[in-house]
């Protein structure tokens, strides 16, 4: 259920970054204004998954959020602070473009470390009742 949650997780995350690293670039924004935007997309769309999830269960929008922020927001931390802390410190990354392999190798291997690191986060709130615990009573 912890690999679930996190994969769950990294499938936001990945949407957000790569939206924000492709809108930024497109902006010609520098590599700061760039990891904002991806790391509020990667929020954005890590909840957004959630509660589509649980509007399709008939549970009204507001109850719905409450439910996603509890559920998602540490581990969407955590994975984007290790996969944007992988990309910040490996050398030349920032400044890769997306034309570019380093762009794609770093990304992927940023996200890889953050499922893995991650995932034992997602563990540890489920077995204490929180985190997906929470969204997976609203699952049929």
């Amino acid at each position: 259920m912890a690999a679930q949650a996190t994969l769950h997780c990294l499938t936001g995350c990945a949407i957000g970054e790569i939206l924000g690293m492709i809108v930024g670039t497109a902006f010609g924004w520098n590599n700061m204004q760039t990891m904002i935007l991806a790391i509020i997309l990667a929020f954005f769309f890590g909840y957004a998954l959630t509660l589509r999830g649980i509007l399709a269960a008939g549970v009204d929008f507001k109850t719905a959020f409450k439910v996603a922020l509890a559920a998602d927001t540490l581990s969407i931390a955590v994975m984007e602070l290790i996969d944007n802390g992988v990309i910040a410190l490996w050398p030349g990354a920032m400044d890769a473009h997306l034309d570019e392999p380093l762009f794609w190798i770093v990304l992927a291997i940023s996200l890889a470390v953050a499922f893995v690191l991650t995932t034992p986060v997602n563990k540890w709130m489920i077995g204490r009742g929180k985190g997906h615990a929470v969204v997976h009573q609203y699952h049929h």
